[in-house]
């Protein structure tokens, strides 16, 4: 059986938040594109506020990649993560998967962040598997609408679990890791035996706080 280390993205591996900064990069490429910035802030606003979900809110704000085309993209997202993405990485974060890798561990992440720009993330040589978001490709170009549903909470599991099944890989779940910021990762915290807050803002009495840098 396999043990997996299983990390989310925001927050666990970045310093910050990495769709806001894939747009900030968006903007630089297309300065067209901070005319979505008046309707990005009111998604994010009507989400905090409850008056949308996390999947329409992120349908919202990501309307910015309505039209582009795949072959453009991938162009896109390698610059973003050479120039961008790869700095706001924490180094403990980093460190640790190096150390699970050598003890045999695999290596999941797993984001309710767009999973076109997280792949880049394969990159790190440690990394086994990506689970994100996925976005409508219609005729090779990008649209906001989400494939499914927002990776997120019991969502993540689904996905987890799915793709286990396809790779026809058994977990013993007893020895695996989990490492988030959020309590709202608490359906997989709950399913391995050593689940860890990263740099949380709500802490759990039973579940261990890790200051990451």
């Amino acid at each position: 059986m396999e043990k997996l280390a299983i990390f989310d993205v925001d927050y666990t591996l970045t310093k910050r938040e990495t769709l806001f900064e894939f747009y900030l990069f968006m903007i630089r490429k297309k300065p067209k594109l901070i005319m979505h910035l008046p309707k990005n802030l009111f998604s994010a606003f009507l989400f905090v506020i409850g008056a949308v979900d996390a999947g329409t809110a992120k349908e919202n704000f990501i309307s910015f990649i309505d039209g582009i085309k795949e072959k453009d993209m991938k162009i896109y997202v390698k610059e973003f993560y050479e120039k961008r993405f790869s700095k706001i990485l924490y180094v403990d974060a980093i460190n640790t998967m190096k150390k699970l890798k050598k003890e045999g561990y695999k290596i999941f992440l797993i984001s309710a962040s767009a999973e076109f720009y997280l792949n880049e993330l394969y990159n790190l040589k440690e990394v086994d598997k990506i689970i994100g978001t996925r976005f409508t490709n219609e005729n090779g170009e990008f649209r906001r609408k989400i494939i499914g549903e927002n990776c997120k909470g019991e969502e993540k599991v689904k996905r987890l679990m799915e793709e286990l099944q396809k790779d026809n890989i058994e977990v013993d779940f007893k020895e695996s890791y989990m490492y988030s910021d959020s309590l709202s990762d608490m359906p997989l915290f709950k399913l391995v035996g050593h689940p860890y807050l990263v740099n949380p803002k709500k802490k759990s009495d039973n579940i261990e706080a890790l200051k990451w840098r």
